[in-house]
């Protein structure tokens, strides 16, 4: 199975849509789109809706932390919501809710962060 990566900005917000299996075949292009779209545009904050991943290994995580990173370091906020069981059990075991904020919807993660209008 692939993966398709859907991108949505809302004012400084990226919104990244994962569909299918984030895995060492698939992080490479994924990291690459994200981080074009947030180079881009005006993006300060990242909500990634995870919501129809079906999988994800340890390069997933390293494409979110990353990602983290990044936005950290241009001041901004990350959320990941809508994560299923078997993606919330590997975040949760890698120690990523530790750092990000998790959310039930893409709404809530906006809310969340305190970006919406």
């Amino acid at each position: 199975m692939n993966l398709q990566v859907e991108l949505e900005h809302q004012r400084d917000v990226l919104i990244v849509r994962l569909r299918g299996e984030l895995d060492h075949h698939t992080a490479d292009a994924v990291r690459a789109k994200i981080d074009e779209s947030i180079y881009r545009g005006q993006t300060n904050h990242l909500v990634l809706s995870l919501k129809d991943l079906l999988f994800m290994d340890s390069s997933g995580i390293g494409v979110i932390l990353g990602r983290y990173k990044l936005i950290q370091s241009k001041g901004g906020k990350m959320a990941v919501c809508d994560v299923n069981p078997s993606v919330h059990r590997l975040l949760e075991l890698s120690g990523l809710f530790k750092i990000l904020a998790q959310y039930d919807n893409e709404r809530m993660a906006l809310s969340g962060l305190e970006v919406v209008s």
